[in-house]
């Protein structure tokens, strides 16, 4: 079975358009990792300050190889050289003042029937 990672992030309110803009740019970096699955940004509606990363993959050692690549490596550093470019966090550093990461196996998974 496929594993889940969701990092989540904790972004004040004047940042979340510098993280949303920061993921955008990066888009297509770890679709082509081995093993990927899915991936999704998820916007907090209400009540909370905090974004998941959704990303969902084959297995833990595709997870960790992807950790390891040169598309991660890119990925971070454009997002840290990003920080202080006009439209890309307006120098103020990371856009999330804190995160953590969740590991789930997927035990059952559903879709919609055709």
């Amino acid at each position: 079975m496929s594993i889940v990672k969701i990092n989540v992030l904790t972004v004040p309110a004047e940042m979340r358009a510098a993280l949303e803009t920061r993921f955008a740019n990066r888009a297509g970096m770890v679709e082509s990792s081995d093993g990927f699955e899915w991936f999704e940004l998820l916007r907090p509606v209400e009540g909370t300050d905090q974004y998941l990363v959704y990303t969902r993959w084959r297995s833990e050692e595709d997870f960790q190889n992807w950790q390891q690549s040169q598309a991660f490596q890119r990925g971070h550093a454009q997002a840290a050289a990003q920080q202080g470019a006009p439209g890309h966090g307006h120098g103020q550093g990371p856009a999330a003042t804190d995160s953590s990461l969740w590991s789930f196996e997927v035990v059952q998974s559903a879709g919609p029937q055709i």
